[in-house]
């Protein structure tokens, strides 16, 4: 319920919906779909960061049940909340109940009053991120995972089950150089937020000119998101500049907000858009979310 930025029918949205959508989204070969966390969000702070977040592991952990081959992606899952082990226990069983279909969406977190609420550390979030992403590269489909960093160190213990897949993808989410740069570093993807396009793209033009770029064996995942509301269905053209726009910028995958004023009529812009992108000559934009 982030105000201003959601459609009136939301507000009474019931799980049946959020199942709807999830169904729709997997029939038309759609790649992720997303869900955020915040554990409790303070009363004012609720007014501008809105107020429903949907736990990602419990919310998850149904939509696996009631879908065949759709992405579940954090986007994303607050670091300092939780200990690595905790992550890779939990998130880990959810890629085996889903069939390997986990992408563990992080994000070093901004909102103090949350910590505080939940006792967890926040001047060193950026450091103690860090080391839990190492820390779950270590652990996330090992059986006997072992570790030894700055704050976090574990060996001779067993995870059991551990993520099915032999390396969970790790997106990076904000919207800062430096989270581009964690990304960069120690992650698949970067799925920044509130950020202009044209920055977006200045961003990674300098990333792109660094060793650490240079030292990747694999490209980076770049999920962008779109401003405006797209509309497939009343203006498919700018939906498809928007689209181009982004993909200009360096996404390598899109994550699109559509007008929407009911339930049928967002399955309905799903659809559309899926046509759209069915058209698309090679080297257009892709539907990722």
């Amino acid at each position: 319920m982030l105000p201003h930025a959601h459609a009136a029918w939301e507000q009474d949205g019931t799980i049946d919906d959020v199942v709807a959508v999830a169904q729709a989204a997997d029939r038309l070969g759609f790649d992720y779909l997303t869900c955020s966390e915040h554990v409790i969000v303070p009363a004012d702070v609720a007014l501008v960061r809105g107020s429903r977040y949907w736990d990602p592991l419990a919310t998850f952990g149904y939509l696996a049940a009631v879908t065949k081959n759709i992405r579940l992606a954090t986007n994303v899952l607050v670091l300092g909340y939780h200990h690595p082990l905790e992550i890779a226990k939990r998130y880990g069983t959810l890629d085996v109940v889903s069939g390997g279909r986990l992408i563990l969406g992080l994000g070093v977190g901004s909102l103090e009053e949350e910590f505080e609420l939940l006792g967890a550390p926040f001047s060193d979030r950026g450091a103690r991120a860090d080391d839990a992403i190492a820390a779950l590269r270590a652990s996330l489909s090992d059986e006997r995972p072992a570790y030894d960093g700055p704050y976090y160190q574990f060996s001779d213990v067993v995870l059991d089950p551990c993520a099915m897949q032999s390396e969970v993808p790790l997106w990076i989410g904000g919207r800062t150089s430096r989270s581009l740069r964690r990304a960069v570093e120690l992650a698949d993807g970067w799925v920044p937020f509130g950020i202009r396009a044209s920055d977006i793209a200045a961003m990674v033009a300098r990333a792109k000119a660094t060793p650490a770029w240079a030292a990747r064996s694999r490209p980076l995942e770049i999920l962008l998101q779109n401003g405006r509301p797209a509309d497939p269905m009343g203006d498919p053209e700018g939906t498809l500049v928007a689209a181009r726009r982004l993909t200009a910028s360096g996404a390598t995958g899109l994550q699109l907000n559509f007008v929407h004023h009911s339930l049928p009529h967002y399955i309905e812009q799903l659809e559309a858009f899926a046509g759209l992108m069915a058209v698309v000559p090679s080297g257009g934009g892709q539907d990722r979310d």
